[in-house]
């Protein structure tokens, strides 16, 4: 159904596990870790220009409030041409409204590529490929290693499924029959994905305006419903899909400081270019205004 997606997943995953398997070895944990993680760096490193040009917009969106609230304040009561004032500003100032949907589309269809991918390793289970669906006519562990995955020959398949990141497979999960080892990393896992989703949505509500803050109820579910979801849904996700999650957060973590950073320093200079124009513009101290002579005088 999505193969436009699975099949360049496959590609990148196998592309850095064939280069970090010639030296780490095809069945070390480490490299389809490593996989992993280039995997997710890889496809972030494309979506960072829509990132950026996204934090760009929404630090104008930011310096635009007090020019919106004057429009509100003329324009009282007529909603609709309060729409076309504001739609307007933000076209002089080349804000877009659905700039940010783009980063967000493309994470998303990564996600459910790569977790397609990293299930499709085992399909001896009832459970499908894809989420919410299941299969009658699962294949036998026989047949599940000499059938390739996509872009990864029957070999990967066998390489994947005989790594084990201290003891635990990285193809467990903890509602199958967990041992020890599947537990104990699964659970530091799921506890990093949610502690990093916590602290990337308290960095992102810090940079709100008073506007935004007046939403509570979002920023609630994305302080503690977001990292719960990641507590619970690391339930029922294979360990290397779990590496993926800390892998993203981490670098949505880094790329977040960075960019901020940037911007901000980006704002500090325009503001300071716009209060020397000010200072250029303003009258000199003890100066006398000049009087323009009428037309009609000689």
């Amino acid at each position: 159904m999505l193969d436009i997606v699975y099949y360049p997943v496959s590609a990148v995953l196998r592309l850095w596990h064939t280069a970090f398997a010639a030296v780490l070895g095809p069945a070390d944990a480490l490299a389809w870790i490593l996989a992993v993680v280039f995997l997710v760096a890889t496809f972030r490193a494309v979506l960072f220009p829509p990132f950026l040009r996204q934090a760009r917009n929404q630090a104008a969106m930011k310096r635009l409030q007090p020019e919106v609230r004057a429009i509100q304040r003329k324009f009282d009561g007529d909603k609709q041409r309060q729409s076309v004032e504001i739609r307007k500003l933000h076209a002089e100032h080349g804000v877009g409204m659905f700039v940010g949907c783009l980063p967000a589309l493309g994470q998303g269809l990564v996600f459910l590529g790569l977790f397609h991918v990293l299930r499709s390793f085992d399909r001896t289970r009832t459970v499908g490929h894809l989420p919410f669906r299941t299969t009658s006519a699962p294949m036998t562990p026989e047949q599940n290693a000499l059938t390739p995955n996509y872009f990864l020959d029957a070999s990967d398949v066998r390489s994947f499924l005989q790594a084990k990141i201290f003891g635990a497979p990285l193809s467990a999960t903890l509602t199958g029959t967990p041992t020890v080892a599947v537990i104990g990393v699964a659970v530091v896992l799921m506890v990093i994905a949610a502690v990093a989703t916590h602290v990337t949505a308290r960095a992102s509500i810090a940079r709100q305006d008073r506007t935004a803050r007046q939403v509570p109820f979002m920023n609630t579910v994305m302080l503690w419903v977001f990292p719960a979801a990641a507590v619970l849904g690391g339930a029922v996700l294979p360990i290397a899909i779990l590496v993926y999650w800390v892998s993203n957060n981490a670098w949505t973590l880094a790329q977040q400081h960075i960019v901020y950073r940037r911007l901000d320093a980006e704002t500090a200079a325009l503001e300071q270019r716009a209060a020397e124009k000010r200072r250029a513009a303003a009258p000199k101290p003890g100066a006398k205004p000049v009087r323009r002579r009428s037309p009609g005088r000689g």
